[in-house]
């Protein structure tokens, strides 16, 4: 009798087809699901929907051998166990694997008990880090933290510094890119503070309007002419949060007037015959650097200081390429339920295209992409990848691969040494892949 299931996909990789046919029937028998590949190649492009539990590979193999394979698989999710089976026993092999990201190294003939034992724990290994990571986007999908979804070193610390000033409610000047999310970060320290039941008042410098001003900031007393009091948006922040956005884009003389404001914490409507108290907790946010404006006499070097005291900076998701798939599964369930859509396949070979871009844009991109991606509507492949017709798989790899190396080429502006680092290969393999597909990296320098 077969043993009882063993949760989590396996995925056999082995190019010698009595060997895979004789070690799927054996896993098949005590209990594993599995799917087989007779390359890492056609692994790559066949993982399909979401990854397998475990990944177990042969290490020679034409083409791409088990070591650049797994390699390959540890920079689109370093939590991916990957075993590695060779006949060939070789101690510093095994070292190397390791150190690449491979889950364990096993030397063939494996005992069968020795096998599924090692399999086993593999599988539970990966159930507990998807459990985690659904848990992760649980709460942060229940708490509307979009931007600070991620396990980076960079997003990790700025979660644990942004929990402490939210619960000492500090003044805080927010720094980042267009699109880093800025204002989500903002409003994730409301949410977390002791006026999380007082309002957040988000004030987007760059449209203030100097003639309405004081109206709609510091508001209109009641009178004869105009019985309905008027209450200004800073009135309205009263032990709340007032948040700046784009504070360098404020006018000077309405920077002099604001500072005034916090400073004595009082506010003197139109018309009024007295200031009212105010108790501001304010956030301000910027993309550039107040410190060079002020010395340019574009900024107010005293409402700079004011502000600055406490700064945070979001990193933009090129410094966090391993975040961006986590992310990116984030916008998609959010897209799909606001359109009632199905959720669509994210296969690895996306996956390797999120991580090689640079995200210019943020979240704001990222996004905006997964709202595509629900939709069926990307943009056009590279120039020469051709989807289907005549094209084969190996053609349509070969394809795929030359489109990343072009792509992370483009970003670096045609800095090889920048290229290499970021798709995470060695100086040779990278080199072997540029000759193999005809790639000049000096095609690619001075180019916007």
């Amino acid at each position: 009798m077969a043993a009882a299931p063993v949760g989590g996909l396996v995925r056999l990789v082995e190019d010698d087809a009595a060997l895979r046919a004789a070690q799927m029937q054996g896993l098949r028998l005590r209990g594993f699901e599995v799917e087989e590949n007779a390359s890492a190649a056609e692994a790559l492009a066949d993982l399909g929907a979401g990854y397998p539990g475990v990944v177990l590979s042969d290490v020679r193999m034409p083409g791409m051998d088990g070591l650049e394979f797994a390699q390959r698989l540890h920079a689109l999710d370093p939590e991916l166990p990957v075993i590695l089976l060779t006949g060939h026993g070789d101690v510093e092999m095994a070292v190397q694997a390791l150190k690449g990201g491979a889950y364990d190294f096993l030397t063939k003939p494996v005992p069968t008990e020795v096998l599924h034992a090692t399999l086993r724990r593999a599988l539970s290994a990966r159930r507990l880090v998807l459990e985690n990571r659904a848990l992760r986007l649980a709460r942060a999908d229940a708490a509307g933290d979009d931007g600070l979804i991620g396990t980076s070193g960079a997003i990790v610390h700025l979660r644990e510094t942004a929990e402490r000033v939210a619960e000492a409610c500090l003044d805080t000047l927010i720094t980042g890119g267009s699109g880093a999310g800025k204002e989500r970060l903002a409003r994730m320290l409301h949410r977390q503070s002791p006026r999380r039941a007082r309002p957040f008042v988000a004030v987007n410098c760059a449209a203030i309007s100097p003639e309405r001003f004081d109206a709609e900031f510091l508001g209109v007393a009641a009178s004869r002419s105009n019985p309905g009091r008027q209450i200004g948006r800073l009135e309205r922040a009263h032990r709340g949060m007032l948040f700046l956005d784009e504070i360098d884009a404020l006018p000077m003389d309405l920077q002099a007037r604001l500072l005034n404001v916090i400073e004595t914490g009082e506010v003197w409507p139109v018309g009024a015959e007295a200031p009212r108290p105010l108790d501001l907790w304010v956030v301000a946010s910027t993309r550039a650097d107040l410190g060079a404006l002020a010395e340019a006499g574009r900024f107010r070097a005293d409402l700079r200081y004011r502000l600055s005291g406490l700064v945070l900076t979001v990193p933009p998701l090129r410094d966090r390429p391993g975040d961006v798939p986590l992310l990116f599964r984030h916008f998609v369930l959010q897209t799909a339920a606001r359109l009632g859509r199905p959720v669509p396949p994210l296969t690895l070979a996306l996956e390797a295209r999120l991580i090689s871009h640079d995200w210019p844009g943020n979240l704001r991109e990222l996004s905006q992409f997964a709202e595509r991606h629900v939709l069926g509507v990307e943009a056009a492949p590279e120039a020469g990848f051709d989807p289907g017709g005549e094209v084969g798989l190996a053609e349509r790899v070969a394809d795929y691969e030359a489109a990343i190396l072009r792509d992370a080429l483009r970003m670096a502006r045609g800095n090889a040494s920048v290229a290499m680092v970021r798709l995470k290969l060695p100086r040779k393999t990278f080199y072997d892949k540029l000759t193999r597909h005809g790639i000049n990296p000096a095609d690619f320098r001075n180019r916007s």
